[in-house]
């Protein structure tokens, strides 16, 4: 829940505030994304929206169940906000991953239940079409998963973002081990994505599942190269050097693809600074640069003082 704190209220009118919260929040400002938002009032016109600006910097600071209370109160506020009920299918999908079987069934329905919902209420929304997609993917039958759906919605995308319906149709295929498929799937997705950036790191992420190595760093490269054409696509480079770190292959580029990342203007929630500048500590630590090391820990901690993950990093 929101919480006042015993602030006195914004001279910024509350869409201002908001929009201000949400730059902290692209930006991986937790903190100050948070105490933005706790300045604004628990109900009202704009309480929705700032219940789900909470839930999606909860859920980069990976405190699961804050976050899928914050999109809860969102999507009770304003149940016809196809986005509320996506970042609320989100959580409750946070939650599943780590829960013990029974609950896991339970919230498995719940996620899928939100997804549906904001493709119901806007069958644009290329998220949430996404998201469903790859939950009718993984999922079994009987909490509503399946292939057979999960192509349905590749052809929805089809008709929509043709990069996004072959990155769908090329996870099914691994899925299914055809993995010739997936890989011509993907170089679609490259071919149809006007700033490939991203669909590069996913092919490096195909080649890297595969050990296939020497194609995943060409991959990698040609991502990198992509960026330096548009910074605004810098989540790639994060994206990149989780792999490298991943692969256990070229800890001093990884290093570097996190730096230019974090000097980028393109920073996103998708890839909290926050976490980069800890992933950032522990390959300098692996270099053996502990000063170094110590900095990227505290410049985490200065961007979100309880991520749990860095507090518990030592370095020393």
């Amino acid at each position: 829940m929101l919480a006042v704190m015993g602030l006195r209220a914004w001279a910024a009118p509350p869409a201002d505030v908001l929009a201000q919260a949400n730059a902290a929040l692209q930006a991986g400002e937790a903190d100050k994304a948070l105490g933005l938002l706790s300045s604004l009032p628990s109900s009202g016109t704009d309480a929705a929206e700032a219940h789900n600006l909470v839930c999606r910097v909860k859920l980069t600071l990976e405190q699961w169940d804050a976050a899928a209370s914050e999109c809860e109160e969102a999507v009770k506020l304003d149940g016809q906000n196809s986005d509320y009920h996506l970042w609320l299918g989100r959580a409750w999908g946070q939650k599943a991953s780590r829960a013990s079987f029974m609950s896991a069934f339970s919230l498995a329905k719940k996620t899928r239940a939100e997804f549906e919902e904001a493709v119901r209420l806007n069958p644009r929304n290329l998220e949430a079409l996404s998201d469903v997609g790859d939950f009718y993917r993984q999922a079994p039958g009987v909490v509503g998963g399946g292939i057979d759906k999960a192509q349905q919605i590749a052809a929805q995308l089809d008709k929509l973002n043709a990069a996004r319906a072959a990155t769908l149709r090329s996870q099914i295929a691994e899925q299914q081990k055809d993995y010739a498929g997936a890989e011509e799937q993907l170089k679609k997705a490259i071919a149809a994505d006007p700033h490939p950036a991203g669909a590069w790191a996913s092919l490096a992420a195909f080649y890297a599942r595969r050990q296939r190595f020497a194609e995943m760093e060409t991959a990698i490269h040609n991502a990198v190269n992509t960026v330096k054409r548009d910074k605004h696509l810098s989540v790639a480079l994060f994206d990149c050097a989780g792999l490298l770190t991943e692969s256990k292959r070229d800890p001093k580029l990884a290093a570097s693809l996190l730096a230019d990342y974090l000097a980028a203007p393109g920073k996103s929630e998708e890839a909290p600074a926050f976490v980069a500048h800890l992933r950032l500590g522990r390959l300098k630590l692996e270099l053996g640069d502990g000063a170094a090391a110590a900095r990227e820990r505290a410049a985490a901690l200065g961007l979100a003082h309880d991520y749990k993950a860095a507090l518990e990093f030592k370095v020393g």
